[in-house]
């Protein structure tokens, strides 16, 4: 992954602990104290936005307090250029609005704009009332033209972000949106919605560098985390995930220079998801655009459809042109370490551009297995430069490092020179020494 990637998590690291020392100091901004009231009821979302601007307008900042209670609040939209951090403490649960004009066509429930500074926690739960409006999204009869539903929680130019210990339940549409973000944490959160629930991804993330989501539960009708284009140094450490869709890159392709750089997922556990790792571009009317340097290490899978996917012909609504090719270059992309049991015959997809083929693919120590008719385990690969190494099953259609009996070592098209004691042997030229010390070339 390169040594950037690490100094850029240490960065974040330390940004984050300057964060959180200071919020014993933050004067409190309490809705109650604006006139809200939890009830259940009653619409605090004026409240809420005055609460809001009097701590962001505070010298040094502040926190805005929703105690115990169910406080109901319609669509906010919180700006910044704030005074200080600004901490958003939730104790009680905040419901969406039932009223229909209020999830329309509006993108979103909560939306935290243009805060350098920005700590969410305090145990509560906000609670999307998502089957209210599931039942309105039919954008895969009618893309383009289907009614957007809100977000519950979207940070839109954030950074210095840390959102921790809160619960968010049956989002009409994505849990957590980030959108030109930087240095955010996102640690020990719970995100759910049933599996049949549309669109509901866990934390949706575009546009954003040095993103960490770490030690959390999601279980959505959609990808527990999705990485789209414009993203770079994404970190994604002891998720459970399922159900769901899986931890996805994309899907990309639909703008021109579309790019998901530098991405690691590692000790991961995926529980009936639909997927498991995947990376998903568009072959139809694909723009240029790259995958590289990525990395999902110690991941645990359990009866997971899909365990471990490349899908360059991604056409979710069907009826796309077969003989279109994805214009996205994906490369240096590695699965190491990831077992457990596959819900499909075909554990390992790669199905990669015939216009530009997957490069520099590499599995390393796979074990799956699928116990159902028709087994063995199989992979599949199409249009995919790479190398497997270690254990692999099922067996890879990648190159293989070959080493041959009486530990003689077998490679292929590899130029170079030994020099010294070579046990085993190597078939490469050796370089010779004269009786007068001189060091001649091979004949």
């Amino acid at each position: 992954m390169g040594l950037s990637f690490f100094i850029q998590c240490a960065c974040l690291v330390s940004l984050l602990v300057s964060l959180t020392l200071v919020h014993a100091q933050r004067r409190v901004f309490d809705v109650t104290n604006y006139g809200a009231r939890g009830d259940g009821r009653t619409d605090n979302s004026k409240a809420f936005i005055n609460a809001w601007n009097g701590a962001c307008q505070n010298i040094g900042g502040g926190m805005v307090l929703f105690p115990r209670g169910t406080f109901v609040v319609a669509p906010v939209v919180l700006k910044g250029r704030c005074k200080g951090p600004m901490e958003f403490e939730i104790q009680g649960t905040l419901q969406a609005s039932k009223e229909v004009k209020d999830f329309i066509d509006i993108d979103h429930w909560i939306t935290i704009q243009y805060v350098d500074g920005l700590n969410i926690s305090g145990g509560g739960t906000l609670d999307g009332l998502g089957a209210d409006g599931w039942g309105y999204n039919d954008c895969l009869k009618n893309p383009g033209r289907c009614k957007q539903l809100p977000a519950t929680l979207r940070l839109d130019f954030v950074t210095k972000g840390y959102i921790s210990n809160i619960t968010s339940i049956n989002s009409k549409n994505t849990h957590i949106n980030l959108f030109a973000c930087k240095d955010v944490l996102i640690r020990n959160v719970k995100i759910s919605a049933p599996d049949e629930s549309p669109n509901t991804d866990g934390i949706h993330i575009g546009t954003s560098q040095n993103i960490y989501i770490v030690d959390s539960q999601i279980s959505t009708g959609d990808d527990c985390v999705s990485v789209l284009p414009g993203s770079q140094y994404i970190n994604v450490t002891g998720v459970q995930c399922g159900p769901g869709h899986g931890i996805s890159i994309g899907s990309l392709g639909r703008g021109d220079g579309d790019s998901v750089n530098d991405m690691y997922v590692s000790n991961c556990r995926f529980e009936s998801t639909q997927n498991g790792v995947r990376i998903k571009t568009w072959a139809v009317d694909s723009k240029p655009g790259t995958v590289s340097r990525v990395a999902f290490e110690n991941i645990e899978m359990d009866n997971v459809e899909n365990p471990i996917i490349i899908d360059q012909e991604y056409c979710p609504g069907g009826g796309c042109n077969t003989q279109s090719s994805s214009e996205v270059q994906i490369s240096d992309v590695k699965f190491n370490g990831i077992r457990g049991t596959s819900a499909t015959k075909e554990a390992i997809i790669l199905k990669c551009s015939r216009s530009k083929p997957c490069q520099n693919i590499e599995l390393k120590d796979i074990d799956l297995t699928f116990r159902g008719p028709g087994g063995p385990a199989v992979s599949l690969c199409n249009n995919v430069e790479g190398r497997a190494y270690g254990l692999q099953k099922p067996t890879s259609k990648l190159d293989t490092p070959r080493v041959a009996a009486y530990n003689e070592i077998e490679y292929d098209n590899l130029e170079g020179r030994a020099y010294g004691l070579q046990n085993p042997s190597w078939n490469l030229n050796t370089v010779q020494v004269s009786p007068d010390g001189e060091i001649e070339d091979p004949i």
